[in-house]
């Protein structure tokens, strides 16, 4: 029985790295001829579609989003393991966060249309912008922070906590110079599937961002990132070869992304 599932689990994951295997060949075939000159273009024009106003307004949706969802996120997930002491608000937390984790892109979007675009009922009237966004996309990316922190501050030994308390030191000062530290490579690691999913993000951030081609100048203008931009082009039907570039340069940069994530959190966790 063993050996059957062992060659079950075996035969599943070799269709899966073929499978992505097949995806990522036929992106980068169809993808890398139609890289050009123009694609690198500061300035979006309607002839060379350029990408790098998009990879900018990526790079700041990332940044924005974490600055805003990380706090939070970890000072929840502190709160609920050393400090909640009522098992039904713990419960509700962890069934709230289980329940917003499987709702869809889509939910979050409408939901920051209404509440962060327009100006009607409870909106905030910011229309379409980066910050609006952001803020979506910070909520959407909540839960996975919470659920990742909690469960890396869970799996910390508790003796080096009650250690350090034997010690002297105060329940904050235990909590950021012994715990956190060595739950840092899980906390790093819901980090990095937050960004992940930021950075693959379309659907709620057409309904609150826009799908403005140009850098943004502000928090309140609308912009488009990677993602939106190669669903932008591949709806369009006008540019569907500069649209296989872009999916090419995006799979690039989540690479990139995720070289350089393990390398600091190889880093954090040594020092």
């Amino acid at each position: 029985m063993s050996k059957l599932f062992k060659g079950l689990i075996m035969t599943l994951t070799t269709l899966g790295y073929a499978v992505s295997g097949i995806i990522i060949a036929y992106i980068l075939f169809e993808g890398i001829p139609n890289i050009s000159p123009g694609l690198f273009s500061l300035k979006y024009t309607s002839e060379n579609v350029s990408i790098m106003p998009s990879l900018i307004a990526t790079l700041m949706t990332i940044i924005i989003t974490l600055l805003v969802s990380l706090p939070v996120g970890i000072f929840t997930a502190i709160y609920l393991s050393n400090y909640a002491k009522n098992k039904f608000l713990i419960k509700a937390v962890r069934f709230s966060t289980e329940i917003l984790s499987s709702i869809p892109s889509i939910v979050y979007g409408l939901f920051g249309y209404l509440f962060f675009v327009t100006s009607t009922g409870l909106g905030l009237g910011m229309q379409y912008s980066l910050l609006a966004g952001c803020l979506t996309a910070a909520i959407m990316v909540l839960p996975t922070i919470i659920r990742t922190t909690e469960e890396a501050i869970l799996t910390v030994n508790p003796l080096q906590a009650h250690a350090s308390l034997a010690l002297g030191a105060t329940k904050i000062q235990t909590i950021f110079k012994v715990i956190l530290p060595d739950a840092m490579d899980g906390i790093l690691g819901g980090i990095f599937l937050s960004t992940g999913r930021i950075v693959g993000e379309s659907a709620a951030l057409i309904y609150t961002m826009g799908t403005h081609p140009e850098i943004p100048k502000s928090l309140f203008d609308s912009a488009r990132t990677m993602a939106v931009h190669m669903y932008v082009l591949s709806s369009e039907g006008l540019h569907v070869k500069e649209a296989y570039a872009t999916a090419v340069l995006l799979l690039v940069f989540v690479v990139i992304i995720n070289f350089l994530s393990a390398k600091i959190s190889k880093k954090i966790v040594k020092a």
